[in-house]
């Protein structure tokens, strides 16, 4: 155990609850709920409490680089706000030991008026800094962000991507003791990004700062992190070494060997969502469910909605993702030329069939949604379900499979094309 002058941030029972309103009857035209209103003035839509947190306790020794993972919907976000001080906590005990600086969106801490130089001395001086600190820092904030030709400008008129430039060489070069960043990286370009990997690793390592480090990128986060926090839920579900968290965040994917998964109470259905997508099945070309399956097999895909009201235009997407994280096929009922139309059914499932896997070997996880055009999303579960991929050598080719190939194979004819 390390001792208490080695804590950056301690966190006790920290809870954050939401007052959520329903009506108790949807109108879909402006001119019925007008209508509602005058009829019934009095009436109040029905509350309900939401709890995007509730008792997360955890600590982080000074110059730890720490991940924070979990499905969407986890908490992840309401927690770095409620750490930032943007958010008040509903309950619980939070203790700094040392200034912090975040990254949370696009544009936090930026006033849209203010050219990009006054807003570097802005958020240092919200940090707490002194002007000769921000000046020490000045250049260097400047020189990595790379928009020193806009310095001037009202940030107001910057892109997302040169917002997140300075934003990020504010947070990383002003010398705040834990360094807090969101998802946000992921608008940067891939060679912004991998400069901002390696300034990261460089305050923790050469500055002794700590970070806390948020990202539905899992290789980036095994390549900067040596711990991780899994958020479950708004709880706290794992907390240890990163390859151990990350693990355990693949095995919220039940262990169906056979390809069928029931999804009426899957943890990581997004929250707020009732259990409307009830079952997923992967199946072979010969019918028969399966959790396995070849490089260049087919695979068919179905999914069991029974939704709690009539559909008007159900729209039905699946995404697969790599144990990394990235996400490497998305198809969806909506990406099709031929109608997918169930108005007024009670239940029914719809069957997706993809000809040619063409995946490299591994296990992948499958999300799947449900939503409708005119009431929105309804549904929504990441990892329903996996797959094993296995290397059937069907191009013919006298090599195994290797990881370095990447997710997707792609089969193409070849020739020699002479002068």
């Amino acid at each position: 155990m390390s001792s208490r002058t080695n804590i950056a941030l301690s966190v006790r029972g920290l809870s954050k609850a939401y007052s959520i309103a329903h009506e108790q009857e949807k109108h879909p035209t402006l001119a019925e709920t007008l209508l509602h209103r005058v009829r019934q003035p009095f009436r109040r839509a029905a509350k309900e409490t939401f709890w995007a947190l509730k008792d997360v306790s955890f600590d982080i020794q000074k110059g730890d680089v720490v991940g924070v993972i979990g499905r969407n919907g986890a908490g992840k976000s309401t927690l770095l706000k409620i750490l930032s001080r943007i958010t008040e906590p509903t309950s619980g005990v939070i203790k700094l030991y040392g200034r912090i600086g975040s990254l949370l969106e696009v544009g936090t801490g930026f006033h849209p008026e203010l050219t990009g130089r006054e807003n570097i001395y802005l958020n240092g001086q919200i940090l707490g800094m002194r002007r000769k600190e921000i000046d020490k820092q000045f250049d260097a904030i400047v020189d990595f962000s790379g928009v020193e030709k806009f310095l001037d400008t009202p940030v107001k008129r910057y892109s997302s991507g040169m917002y997140v430039r300075l934003a990020f060489a504010v947070a990383a070069h002003l010398q705040t003791e834990i360094l807090i960043i969101d998802e946000v990286l992921a608008v940067g370009d891939v060679e912004f990004q991998k400069k901002c990997m390696g300034k990261m690793k460089d305050v923790s390592t050469n500055e002794g700062r700590t970070v806390l480090f948020v990202s539905h990128n899992l290789s980036a986060l095994e390549s900067l992190c040596k711990s991780a926090i899994l958020l479950r839920a708004g709880t706290v579900d794992t907390t240890g070494g990163i390859h151990d968290v990350i693990s355990r965040y693949f095995s919220d994917a039940s262990d169906n060997a056979n390809g069928q998964f029931d999804l009426r109470s899957h943890p990581a259905r997004a929250r707020g969502y009732d259990p409307q997508i009830t079952e997923v099945r992967t199946l072979r070309s010969d019918g028969r469910a399966s959790g396995e399956f070849f490089a260049t097999g087919t695979m068919t895909i179905e999914i069991d909605i029974a939704p709690k009201n009539i559909i008007h235009e159900p729209r039905v997407a699946i995404a697969i993702e790599d144990q990394s994280g990235r996400r490497i096929m998305t198809t969806a009922t909506y990406f099709s030329a031929r109608p997918f139309h169930k108005e007024g059914a009670e239940q029914f499932t719809a069957r997706c069939v993809i000809p040619k896997l063409n995946l490299g070997e591994g296990r992948y996880l499958i999300s799947v949604s449900c939503s409708d055009k005119l009431a929105g999303m309804l549904d929504s579960v990441d990892g329903a379900a996996w797959i094993d991929i296995k290397w059937d050598n069907a191009y013919q080719s006298s090599e195994a499979y290797n990881p370095v190939y990447g997710p997707v194979l792609c089969n193409a004819d070849w020739s020699v094309k002479n002068d």
